[in-house]
């Protein structure tokens, strides 16, 4: 029996989950530290209010977004089927909530490790996720709603 493999797939086909991506920059930045130590100076206590703000900011932001798309019945996961356009909670803000949650969360321990590696990784991050997450999704998404997508496009930014 032949199959079908020109149809494509409903899902965005990211080149990884966005959760694994950030950790695997924390990791390498723990490891360069390691290798060749470059602190953002002596700890202080401003670094550990940051560090807890932005954490909780960035767990909140998500925890918000989760919520929204669990009441839409849509998934979260972006290996998961799309089952509509969330324009609520935070949606109706920016188009990637989870994903800024998941930068301020890696900001928060930026702050909390006291090195500056994640910082130096950051544009590599950001764009490794708008390049192979974040513009996949929206290829995935506007070819499958089509109008209603490029409505929303026009109406909400991208990340802020």
């Amino acid at each position: 029996m032949k199959t079908d493999t020109t149809r494509t797939p409903d899902h965005a086909q990211v080149i990884a989950l966005p959760p694994l991506i950030y950790a695997a920059f924390v990791l390498l930045a723990v490891g360069l530290q390691w290798l060749y130590p470059l602190s953002m100076g002596s700890r202080s206590t401003w670094q550990w209010t940051i560090g807890a703000i932005l954490l909780t900011a960035g767990a909140l932001l998500a925890l918000w977004g989760k919520l929204t798309l669990d009441r839409a019945k849509t998934c979260v996961h972006p290996g998961g089927s799309t089952r509509t356009i969330v324009t609520t909670g935070p949606y109706r803000l920016s188009r990637n909530p989870l994903y800024l949650a998941l930068t301020l969360i890696y900001l928060g321990v930026t702050a909390l490790l006291n090195t500056a590696w994640p910082l130096i990784l950051s544009p590599l991050l950001l764009w490794l996720m708008h390049a192979g997450v974040v513009r996949r999704e929206e290829r995935y998404l506007e070819r499958k709603f089509g109008e209603e997508y490029r409505r929303y496009l026009r109406q909400v930014r991208r990340y802020l």
